[in-house]
């Protein structure tokens, strides 16, 4: 699916190509966030000493009005981010297999290639690395080179721009989650949502987080990542 609205009609003014990475490089029916997900569940359990169910209500609630749950750790409970970040991410990357025809379509693209994420390093070098696209990217700017500022955030978006020397004027931002597009619309970049296929059993995911809302910050949604770019407008 590859749905265009007439707010932007051409991507050929872009130079600089900017891709979240979880649910967004790989396809969220792989489920690993859906690991890293519990994961945290289960750390704001140890943390809390709170049940299942309230824990991950608390967690929600923090992703939700924070913008990550670690950002809303870091606010409430003073967690130490590193610990979080390494504990998260102790997972199994296996279902995440090579995607050659996403690789060769981004390698295609015209200018540079960014990822800017709320994750970290550590595992956007394992995704990449498993999807066989550890070469194609100048730089993966994470939550910590966000200073723990996530996106939505403006600051984590004006602090990358500045570091990389992005005009969003000619750039574009392709994510997974419609929030973190406002921003990028709001100064001028193109959007992409990448939405999961219509097969997809959403499980372990409140509804609000999956949002797909209309609206003049989201310019163009696809489920297939690799041939919107090889037949991008």
């Amino acid at each position: 699916m590859n749905s265009l609205t007439p707010t932007i009609r051409s991507l050929d003014h872009v130079t600089d190509w900017v891709f979240d990475l979880d649910n967004t490089l790989y396809p969220r029916s792989c489920n690993l966030f859906a690991q890293i997900d519990i994961k945290i569940t289960h750390y704001v359990m140890a943390l809390t000493q709170l049940e299942f169910d309230a824990a991950r209500a608390l967690q929600k609630g923090y992703y939700r009005d924070f913008g990550t749950t670690l950002n809303g750790l870091m606010h409430q409970h003073k967690v130490d981010p590193d610990h979080f970040l390494d504990t998260v991410h102790a997972i199994d990357y296996a279902p995440v297999d090579a995607h050659p025809d996403l690789v060769a379509a981004i390698e295609a693209l015209p200018g540079r290639k960014f990822i800017l994420t709320n994750g970290d390093t550590g595992h956007a070098r394992a995704v990449l690395a498993r999807l066989g696209a550890a070469h194609l990217f100048e730089h993966v700017h994470d939550i910590r080179a966000m200073d723990y500022q996530p996106k939505p955030l403006k600051q984590a978006y004006d602090g990358f721009f500045a570091l990389h020397g992005i005009d969003p004027t000619k750039a574009v931002m392709f994510d997974d989650l419609e929030k973190n597009l406002m921003v990028p619309h709001d100064v001028g970049m193109a959007t992409v949502q990448v939405v999961a296929g219509p097969d997809f059993i959403h499980e372990q995911v409140e509804a609000w987080e999956l949002g797909r809302a209309a609206g003049p910050h989201v310019h163009h949604i696809t489920d297939d990542l690799a041939t919107f770019l090889r037949e991008r407008p």
